[in-house]
Formats: C-alpha cells, sequence, structure tokens
C-alpha cells in the first residue's frame, strides 16, 4: 500500500500549537514529553486522527509535526506518531471522545510515589479539593506497568480506564485523560496536576517543632504535638469522600465546551486587553488552574464576564456579556457575582483556586483544634498590604462572605477557593490573589522549616 501523503490544517495546527505551549508552561511535560490527539474531518469529509509525532516539542510544534492519520488504516511507523498512538485510538473510540492527552502531570505524580517493591497495585489517588473531585471524581485510578511506556499492558488497561474515568494516573509516568475538545483534556490534566500540589502542601505542612512556647490560650502544647505537628491528609480524604457537601463551598459547573472561542464585546478592545491580560496572568502565575475560575467587570445594567477565567493568551476563554439581574438559568457561581455586585458598589470581581491558599485553609496551629481562621502575613510586602485576611469555611453564609469582601477585599473559602473584589479595574483586583499566593508560601515554608508562626506574626494583626 503506498504511503499516504501528509494533510495539513492551520485551524488543528493552531489548536495543538496553543495547548503545547500551555501545557508547557504550566509544567506539565518536559521539552519533548507527553502527547495529543483528537479526530478530525478533513475537507474531503474523511474522519482522520492527528496525533504529535514521536520526540515533537509540544512547546515549539511544527505543522510537520502533527500526523494525520485515517481511523480505519493506520501506519504508525511512516507517519513517525507517538509510540502511545493505539492508546490514543482506541480511547478515541469511546463514545463521545473527540480528545485524548498525555502529559507528566509531576505533581499527581509525586503525590502517588510509594516505596513498596515492584509489581506494585497503588490506591485510586483521592483528590480534597472540589474542583478534581467533581470533575475527575472522588478516587481517580492509579496503574502500574512493567513498561510504562506505550507497552500493550496499557494499550489494554488505559482505554478501559477512561471509558469509566476523566483521567487515569500511570505509576511514575503522568496521567492520560479523554476530552470532548483539546481544551477540555488539557483541562482535566491541570485540574489533576493542581490536586496533587494540594495534597503535596498539605502534607508539607508537617514540622519537628523547635519551641515548647505556650499557645495563646495559655494551654501548653502537648509533648508529643511538640515534636510533630501534622495535617491528618488521609483523615480529612475520608471526611470528604463520606460528605462532599459539608467540605466544599459549592459544586463547579461542569467544563462547557459549547461557549468556546464565544466573545460576545468584540468591539470594546480596552477591556479585551484587561480580560486577557489578567486571564493570562492567572494561569501562568497558577492562581488558578486552566479555564477555572471567574472574573467580573460590573457596567450598568450588565456584567462583563469571564466563566472561565484562567486562560493563556494562545488559548484564551469564553468572553460574555450577560444581565446584571439574576436569572433562574444562572450557575452558582454567576449567581454569586450577581449578589455581590446587588449588596455593594464593587466594580471588578476575580474567584481563583488558589492552591496555597486551598492548602494552608487546613492548617491547625499546634496546641489548636480548628483550622485556622485567618491568614496573617509574615512577610514585609504582604504585611504592608494586609493585616489579616479571613478564612471561612464552606458553610459561610453569602451574606457573611459579602461583610467580609466589605471589610477585607480578599476571601479564603476553604473548599471553595479565593474570592477579590475591587473597585477599579482588574489588575487592581488581580493583585489580591496573586499577593495571597506568596504570603501562603511563605507561611508554608515557615512552618516546613520548623518555624514558629505565631511568633512572626505582627502583634497588631493578632488585636486587628
Amino acid at each position: 500500500m503506498a504511503p499516504r501523503k501528509w494533510q495539513t490544517s492551520e485551524e488543528v495546527f493552531r489548536l495543538f500549537r496553543s495547548i503545547g505551549r500551555a501545557s508547557l508552561l504550566y509544567d506539565i511535560q518536559d521539552s519533548h514529553s507527553g502527547n495529543m490527539a483528537m479526530r478530525w474531518r478533513s475537507e474531503a469529509g474523511e474522519e482522520m486522527v492527528v496525533i504529535t509525532a514521536t520526540g515533537s516539542q509540544k512547546g515549539d510544534l511544527e505543522p510537520n509535526h502533527l500526523c494525520y492519520l485515517s481511523t480505519a488504516e493506520t501506519d504508525f511507523g511512516y507517519y513517525k506518531a507517538s509510540s502511545e498512538t493505539d492508546i490514543h485510538v482506541r480511547i478515541l473510540s469511546i463514545p463521545g471522545v473527540q480528545a485524548s492527552m498525555h502529559a507528566h502531570c509531576k505533581e499527581v505524580v509525586m503525590a502517588t510515589l510509594d516505596d513498596q517493591p515492584p509489581p506494585k497495585t497503588p490506591p485510586p489517588f483521592v483528590p480534597v479539593d472540589p474542583l478534581a473531585f467533581y470533575h475527575l471524581g472522588p478516587e481517580i485510578p492509579v496503574d502500574w506497568f512493567a513498561v510504562p511506556s506505550g507497552s500493550p499492558e496499557m494499550a489494554r488497561t488505559i482505554p478501559a480506564r477512561l471509558a469509566r474515568h476523566p483521567l487515569t494516573i500511570i505509576y511514575g509516568h503522568g496521567a492520560m485523560t479523554r476530552g470532548r475538545s483539546l481544551k477540555e483534556a488539557f483541562y482535566n490534566l491541570c485540574l489533576a496536576n493542581n490536586a496533587g500540589c494540594i495534597v503535596r502542601l498539605l502534607e508539607r505542612q508537617t514540622t519537628e517543632l523547635k519551641s515548647t512556647r505556650e499557645t495563646p490560650s495559655g494551654v501548653p502544647v502537648a509533648d508529643a504535638e511538640r515534636k510533630r505537628v501534622k495535617i491528618d491528609v488521609e483523615a480529612l480524604r475520608e471526611k470528604i469522600k463520606a460528605a462532599p457537601e459539608r467540605h466544599f463551598h459549592f459544586r463547579p459547573a461542569t467544563y462547557n465546551v459549547d461557549i468556546d472561542g464565544r466573545c460576545d464585546f468584540p468591539e470594546e478592545e480596552e477591556i479585551l486587553k484587561e480580560f486577557r491580560k489578567a486571564g493570562n496572568r492567572i494561569f501562568e502565575s497558577r492562581l488558578s488552574p486552566f479555564h477555572t475560575g471567574s472574573m467580573s467587570v460590573r457596567g450598568v445594567d450588565y456584567l462583563l464576564y469571564a466563566p472561565q477565567a484562567s486562560m493563556p493568551y494562545e488559548v484564551g476563554g469564553p468572553l460574555l456579556r450577560l444581565p446584571l439581574a439574576p436569572r433562574p438559568d444562572d450557575d452558582r457561581e454567576l449567581e454569586l457575582h450577581k449578589k455581590i455586585y446587588a449588596a455593594s458598589d464593587f466594580q471588578t470581581i476575580m474567584h481563583c483556586y488558589v492552591p496555597e491558599a486551598e492548602a494552608h485553609a487546613h492548617y491547625i496551629y499546634p496546641g489548636e483544634k480548628q483550622p485556622l481562621s485567618r491568614i496573617i502575613p509574615v512577610d514585609a510586602e504582604g504585611s504592608f498590604m494586609y493585616l489579616a485576611i479571613p478564612v471561612v469555611g464552606p458553610e459561610v453564609s453569602e451574606d457573611e462572605l459579602i461583610r467580609l469582601l466589605h471589610d477585607y477585599k480578599l476571601v479564603v473559602v476553604r473548599g471553595g477557593g479565593v474570592w477579590a473584589v475591587g473597585s477599579q479595574s482588574l489588575s487592581e483586583v488581580l493583585h489580591h490573589p496573586s499577593s495571597l499566593r506568596e504570603i501562603c508560601l511563605y507561611r508554608i515554608a515557615a512552618i516546613e522549616r520548623g518555624l514558629d508562626l505565631r511568633q512572626m506574626e505582627p502583634e497588631k494583626a493578632r488585636r486587628w
């Protein structure tokens, strides 16, 4: 059989290149790792599988790095397609699946490592954040393979996993996922990596205490707690699995592929620029995983709304113009934006899922029984900007959340992300979650080093 000629599509190439660059920016690939595939119908009406070539640099793809294969007859050697092409073709045969993707999601790989001898039977990964828990499931499969790249065992196991789960983890290697679009597949991988990051941040908040000071209430720290203080991640997982509604603020809306590429205000160039700048910064600064969170700007009787706020420049995200008045079909996220505006004169709102804030919101001071209720900066710039940042539980009422936003402009909801408000611009409100991430990083680093946070916190912040 004569080999097929290469076929190209500029639109497909731009999509693959943008997702490839974004995956490198999000650090879920190395320079050459991973692969992407999707179904595509050519101008002649032939359905094909488009897949990245083996060894191609996903962050710097060229048109000849994409292989266009017939779904009926394939010659993977000629096309130099990925060594995992068989797996992708089988995934793409699952009803409703249009795209598949493999990435080296380092955080979730590190969170699932163990020191057991092979052959391994690793337990499923249990996320503790609402994004992964609701979108990827309360238990994400983890499989160990003797040959963890392109093996017949993987070709049998992974498509079967993805027939029942949105994403599956390959022990020590990464994750594979499927989606209704390539963007949704990338979204799933980012959620998995973020979930692993949060678990690892929780585990890092374990320390051998250097001091034996009393707690603020005057009760001495128990001897056992003097030696080691940590967050019980396994206990947290069991509680969340038993009653997720008690541990998460609300269930995030499902990923919406129908609004991909939609822009309701193309003529407003300046505000478009602000949305795209803020969305790119949210993504690149890891303030929220790809296409998560939301941001809005108030108009007279409308709001300009980004329901997938974390959006790198080349990929973008939907930008909607919606009535400010509540509507029955508003999802929970949009509904809360509208309620905040109705009860305030704020001009901008941003909601992000900052992993450092989510993990640190579960921290319990030595000698205390409940997670912290305020985050007090211990770094110079954080202390200059905020004396304290409130942390509330997932049961917080809308009225209380809005009251705290009036007082603090920034609120961490345990199991619900970070809400911030501004009176002028998206740039102004972006500063809040960006600063909060650094504040939490410094505090977590202090815990890791066995430092006493209570001694580091400014005295005036405790009284405020």
